[in-house]
């Protein structure tokens, strides 16, 4: 298959926008420069063309660029699909990230905000190749982290911030404490 290495610069490029997307819609694999929108197009097309599911498979390490990159991808679906719901379906599909980032990132000795889950996130076409809709499933990859952190590291973001809300009345049953007095640190 195709393999397209992105590095993140960590700063904002001019190289994402609807005159971008546009420039890359319905060329050849190969005619213009690599790019993630290249990568969307031969999905699209091959999608469209054999009438098959397509995978675009995004990977790297923690602060790599992976949400980014998939966000990018989503809006070229989008924006080239012409869905009514446009080249907001990003947004949609990615409105749960700060639930699972609370959820799935702990500190690490390399990040402070750490993915620790992986996620599959499944856009659904109709006939006419637009997106009717999108569902997003997250495995998380370290469950002994519940139970052991390595030095310098954390637990899961949520204990700490169950722990810091234990005086608010709804949690008073969970008889939390603060993180110190449940071992979290």
């Amino acid at each position: 298959g195709i393999i397209l290495v992105a590095i993140n610069p960590y700063k904002q490029l001019p190289i994402y926008g609807d005159a971008i997307i546009h420039a890359y819609s319905g060329q050849n694999m190969g005619d213009m420069d690599p790019h993630i929108f290249a990568v969307a197009e031969e999905a699209y097309k091959q999608m469209a063309r054999n009438n098959k599911n397509q995978s675009i498979i995004v990977s790297g390490e923690s602060g790599a660029g992976k949400t980014v990159s998939a966000r990018y991808t989503m809006r070229y679906f989008a924006t080239v699909s012409k869905s009514s719901s446009n080249a907001h379906v990003e947004d949609k599909v990615l409105a749960s990230n700060p639930i699972t980032e609370a959820v799935g990132n702990a500190k690490t000795t390399r990040n402070d905000n750490s993915s620790r889950f992986g996620k599959y996130t499944e856009i659904s076409f109709d006939q006419s190749y637009q997106i009717i809709g999108a569902n997003m499933r997250t495995y998380l990859l370290e469950k002994s982290r519940v139970v052991f952190q390595s030095e310098n590291e954390r637990n899961y973001h949520i204990f700490y911030q169950l722990c810091a809300s234990a005086m608010q009345p709804e949690y008073k049953h969970l008889k939390l404490g603060r993180s110190q007095e449940n071992n979290l640190l």
